[in-house]
């Protein structure tokens, strides 16, 4: 007899190894030795639409995008689904996501209520939330508390020894059977190997992979995203299910630069020369 835990194992082990055998061979070759295919800023292909798992907005606070300006952005650079994932608060995310509900069609673009978590231990994003997840919890408590809000549990910039708020190694160990996607493609990772050694890891455990551009400037939405076929997605299941078919893609930023970017970006922002 088959134990629901056992079933949902296989059942996403199974999801995983779905996405990697869609994968041409040329994507599945870039791919594993880059965490995503390399590609600038091109429009999907027919059919499919672009979306971002982790993006941070003024309501972060080493980021000053405002969230009116996100909407626009997305639309310039073709993301249909956009995850806000601002440090330890989820405010900024519902408001946008109101927003743009009140505002826009839904074929436009959805936004995806998110928080990265400062656990204990480290960083974990939390997908689908309803309210928010208080920093400082433990990393079992912090998984707990994302499932229970029939949530997600997103795995970002795991493997970079240079993320001072990576999830350490021995916490992703107690958690590893919670993780429902990992970030394969980080567009701000210390060095592509860690992308590699993501998707090594994704394979391994058969955890479907994503990519996510970790914005925390406007300009930097756009430059990661999994490319999954065009379809609604306002709900987990949904979400799951278009990954099983989705391409990690994106364009890498070398660290020193993105930090001097979004250094120079907030000063801006500060003294109000940037709108």
């Amino acid at each position: 007899m088959v134990l629901p835990d056992e079933e949902l194992e296989l059942k996403r082990g199974s999801e995983a190894e779905e996405q990697v055998e869609r994968l041409t061979p040329e994507e599945t070759k870039e791919v594993e030795a880059l965490g995503a295919v390399v590609r600038e800023d091109e429009k999907p292909e027919p059919g499919k639409m672009k979306i971002d798992l982790h993006c941070h907005t003024e309501y972060s606070s080493d980021c000053a995008t405002p969230i009116s300006l996100i909407p626009a952005r997305c639309q310039s650079t073709g993301i249909r689904v956009q995850a806000i994932t601002d440090h330890n608060e989820i405010e900024g995310a519902r408001l946008l996501k109101q927003r743009v509900e009140d505002t826009m069609d839904p074929q436009d673009l959805t936004i995806i209520v998110g928080e990265e978590v400062s656990t204990t231990e480290g960083e974990i994003i939390g997908l689908f939330l309803v309210e928010q997840i208080p920093a400082g919890l433990s990393p079992e408590d912090t998984v707990k508390a994302i499932k229970e809000q029939g949530g997600l549990v997103v795995l970002p910039h795991g493997f970079d020894p240079l993320k001072r708020f990576r999830l350490k190694p021995t916490a992703l160990e107690r958690v590893i059977d919670e993780i429902d996607i990992i970030e394969t493609f980080n567009a701000r990772i210390s060095n592509l190997k860690w992308n590699q050694a993501a998707v090594e890891w994704a394979q391994a455990h058969g955890v479907l992979m994503s990519a996510g551009t970790d914005a925390h400037r406007l300009s930097d939405i756009g430059t990661a995203w999994a490319e999954v076929p065009y379809r609604s997605i306002h709900h987990p299941e949904q979400l799951l299910d278009a990954l099983k078919d989705g391409v990690p893609a994106g364009i890498w930023v070398h660290p020193a630069l993105a930090f001097l970017y979004k250094s120079w970006d907030r000063t801006l922002r500060r003294l109000k020369l940037r709108k």
